[in-house]
């Protein structure tokens, strides 16, 4: 497990003056994406994020100014997507951001040449950061099953495997997005609580969820198992991550198999790709209730205990139609965190390759909708509207059971505690079209 070292000291400041005052972007952040300027035509390569500017890997890496592994690592930060670096592993990771974390420095030697390579954030634009070859989607939130499992089962809403096993679903690679999608409202089959039959047409009920992202590192071979001792080793980094869901036609495809439909026609997740070494001083402890089953040997060790989870806090806002064109500012839904994760990070990758489930560098994981334990910290509109019987009252005026045509939905990230560096993940920002029928 990566550990705090010299990269994370709240006193590092960087000849990068934007990076020293409020930036989701400090030199103690560094995070990458994969970016080039607007409106030319160049290739897509690795990008790193300090202050309001972007340092482009590629052309950092013509320079010449590391050597060994952080340069290897540099070339390939420098191609059009992430997945080589990603696949270096985290001792070549880390390498790389330390010679960044030097080379940016307030004191560095490295300015005068390095300062060329900057690019304004506001004049980028965003590619994939990798490669999503498999996607799977997680369950981790025992407030968002126990929420949503009491819709439909009052008196049993989480089912005997919960707290037992990362409960999750293959999901669709092809239509996750980075921010700024805009995707129709699904159509699709439903039936209604009354009707005798089923009816094919656009999605009613049309939702949000929450949800963090964690890319795969280093890879594995098939038959190969990860242990949790060394899960982290094949971690790359975390994204916000929003899994659209239609929650109508969810409820009617999702026995006996699980989701399908409901969830395949879009996916969006930040450009920004947060290191887990740079997420190292926001690491919480993990326990149990001591009435729950305690987690089993396989998933279970001394580090995960003691620093497996993430102090990661969670936002959500929307911005309507109506909103936009009256130019009104866009409006908080919910907030959450991520350490409420009743499964930690490391668990989960250990969990997936532990039938011998081959992980590719570039492999998402989400992270299930990311609820709390009060009404306020709910992760999705299904949980605000409970079940969409009381409409969430907008500032404007307007209300949302489920969400309509033209909705954006936004979502923020960071982590802050005292003795560390305030670090932002930017945002994910998304909007529904209408159906096309």
């Amino acid at each position: 497990m990566l550990m705090i070292n010299e990269t994370h000291d709240v006193n590092l400041t960087s000849w990068v003056t934007s990076a020293n005052s409020k930036s989701d972007f400090p030199i103690q952040n560094l995070p990458f994406a994969i970016v080039k300027r607007k409106g030319q035509k160049e290739a897509f390569r690795g990008g790193v994020a300090i202050g309001d500017q972007v340092i482009d890997l590629a052309a950092v890496a013509k320079l010449k100014l590391f050597s060994g592994v952080p340069q290897e690592a540099l070339e390939a930060a420098s191609q059009s997507t992430l997945n080589d670096l990603m696949d270096l592993g985290d001792e070549a990771n880390s390498a790389l951001r330390l010679a960044l974390s030097k080379a940016l420095r307030a004191d560095s030697p490295l300015q005068t040449a390095l300062a060329p390579t900057l690019i304004s954030q506001g004049d980028i634009e965003f590619g994939m950061p990798c490669q999503i070859g498999d996607y799977t989607d997680f369950y981790t939130s025992i407030y968002h099953a126990t929420a949503v499992g009491k819709l439909f089962r009052p008196d049993n809403p989480l089912l005997p495997n919960y707290k037992w096993i990362p409960i999750g679903y293959h999901g669709r690679s092809s239509t996750i997005g980075i921010s700024g999608q805009q995707f129709h409202r699904p159509v699709g089959q439903t039936k209604a609580p009354d009707a005798l039959e089923p009816s094919f047409g656009p999605c009613k009920r049309l939702d949000y969820e929450l949800e963090m992202g964690l890319f795969v590192g280093k890879s594995t071979q098939m038959g190969e198992i990860i242990k949790i001792e060394n899960a982290e080793q094949h971690l790359f980094g975390v994204c916000i991550f929003n899994d659209w869901s239609a929650r109508d036609i969810q409820a009617w495809e999702y026995q006996p198999l699980g989701p399908f439909l409901a969830k395949s026609f879009a996916s969006t997740i930040s450009p920004w790709i947060v290191t887990m070494e740079a997420l190292a001083p926001y690491r919480s402890e993990f326990t149990r209730p001591e009435t729950d089953p305690q987690t089993m040997s396989h998933l279970t060790s001394e580090h995960n205990s003691r620093y497996g989870g993430l102090d990661i806090d969670l936002s959500c806002f929307i911005q309507t139609k109506t909103m936009r064109e009256n130019q009104q500012t866009m409006a908080q839904l919910s907030q959450s965190n991520f350490k409420y994760s009743y499964w930690t990070p490391a668990q989960l990758i250990t969990h997936h390759a532990s039938n011998g489930c081959a992980m590719r560098s570039g492999d998402l994981l989400g992270s299930g909708t990311q609820s709390g334990p009060t009404d306020e910290e709910a992760g999705s509109l299904l949980e605000l509207s409970k079940g969409g019987k009381t409409p969430v009252d907008l500032p404007n005026g307007e209300k949302r059971t489920f969400l309509e045509d033209g909705d954006s939905i936004i979502m923020r990230a960071s982590c802050s505690k005292q003795g560390a560096a305030r670090i932002g993940f930017g945002e994910v920002e998304a909007t529904i079209l209408p159906a096309i029928v």
